[in-house]
């Protein structure tokens, strides 16, 4: 992996993932001497990670998961690192052969990375060569959160999703785009609804396949769809927020519990991808293993298990009752996401909501999920901000 290295201007400088292969082989040695804890005690996922399932993929991962396959596929798209606000921020950026593209900056959340992206770059900037309409061309810059991957580990307190949001600001600007779009779920959602508030120069309008449109006030009186979306919120975070309330309040002991043990880190996001996908009973119905372990990988390699779960430290206070928006929004709504909006809530929110669509299949992970439905989904969501003028 380059080591960052403190520029004197903020030049963009070329980046190349390199992993070294004794970290490579540290890691084996490690998963090998994995000390398994007792089995669950129920024959569900309630109590968490089911001890066999982590079995089959961390022993997978130590013997048939190839992590130069992953790198290679990084190093096949140009990456850069650029200071930003104190910190080396790490980027994808992939222009369009089509002058006309419109620029387009992803971000993704927790336990996402730059890599749940990948299979959304081809389709976007080079749409004929996926069956679709170059007139649909889009530029993309995909930026690694502060903390996370390849991007620079804050060292003092700060970084809130308002701070990010600048920070991508600068970055479009830094790369010469005078008018662009953003998309994001999880927190590349909170992030972008951030820009969306801020409606800083250029920025032409959003789209969101996460949206933080409850009302401050629960209504006394709720529709079947108001309902389930207050349900479904109930559950993220109860049942399921175990993470993210840990994250939350102590994600330096997180740090300690995951840096030190790859089954650990495996099982802390294997949970995850298990608890929030479309699945019929296991995350791999959806995920493939490989896909599921180049997330992990990328968080293990990078040792920012601590670093990147300070986002929710960091965001304690926010709630899932976004700002409300006047800049052109488009919404996709996945079916398994937790939690699940009404479109009314979406539409109050979002004043100049340009599209709206219900997906058929998919959950939370919509990019690494459901890529060929969300790039359609960006493609037709955005496509009236090739014609309006903001």
């Amino acid at each position: 992996m380059t080591t960052p290295t403190p520029p004197t201007s903020t030049r963009i400088r070329p980046f190349t993932v390199s992993i070294p292969d004794s970290q490579i082989d540290d890691l084996k040695r490690r998963l090998a001497a994995t000390r398994w804890p007792d089995p669950e005690t129920v024959d569900n996922w309630s109590q968490g990670v089911r001890v066999e399932n982590a079995r089959s993929l961390v022993e997978y991962w130590e013997r048939g998961y190839d992590w130069r396959r992953l790198e290679s596929g990084l190093n096949g798209f140009p990456q850069f690192l650029t200071r930003i606000d104190g910190l080396d921020i790490h980027f994808i950026h992939v222009r369009s052969r089509n002058p006309h593209a419109l620029p387009l900056i992803l971000t993704h959340g927790w336990p996402g990375s730059i890599i749940e992206f990948l299979k959304l770059i081809g389709p976007l900037t080079d749409p004929v060569a996926f069956r679709g309409d170059a007139a649909d061309s889009f530029d993309v810059v995909i930026p690694s959160l502060p903390g996370f991957g390849f991007s620079q580990k804050p060292t003092q307190t700060g970084w809130t999703v308002s701070r990010i949001a600048n920070a991508w600001v600068e970055l479009m600007k830094r790369l010469g785009y005078t008018r662009w779009a953003a998309q994001g779920g999880d927190w590349g959602a909170v992030v972008t609804t951030a820009l969306g508030a801020m409606q800083p120069q250029g920025l032409a309008g959003i789209h969101l396949n996460t949206q933080y449109a409850f009302p401050a006030q629960i209504p006394d009186t709720l529709s079947p769809e108001q309902r389930h979306a207050v349900e479904s919120l109930a559950l993220y975070t109860g049942e399921l927020g175990g993470s993210n309330h840990l994250q939350g309040t102590k994600p330096e002991t997180i740090g300690f519990a995951l840096a030190d043990s790859p089954a650990g880190q495996a099982a802390w996001i294997y949970e995850k991808f298990q608890s929030k996908t479309d699945n019929h009973g296991l995350a791999e119905d959806t995920l493939a293993m490989d896909d599921m372990l180049d997330a992990i990988s990328l968080y293990w390699f990078t040792n920012s298990a601590a670093s990147s779960a300070r986002i929710y430290w960091e965001n304690r206070s926010a709630t899932f009752a976004g700002p409300k928006l006047t800049l052109p929004v488009a919404a996709t709504v996945f079916p398994k996401d937790i939690p699940r909006l009404p479109r009314s809530w979406i539409e109050d929110t979002y004043s100049n909501l340009i599209h709206y669509t219900e997906a058929d299949n998919g959950g939370h992970f919509a990019a690494l999920e459901q890529p060929e439905t969300l790039v359609n989904e960006i493609r037709t969501g955005l496509r009236t901000l090739r014609t309006l003028r903001t």
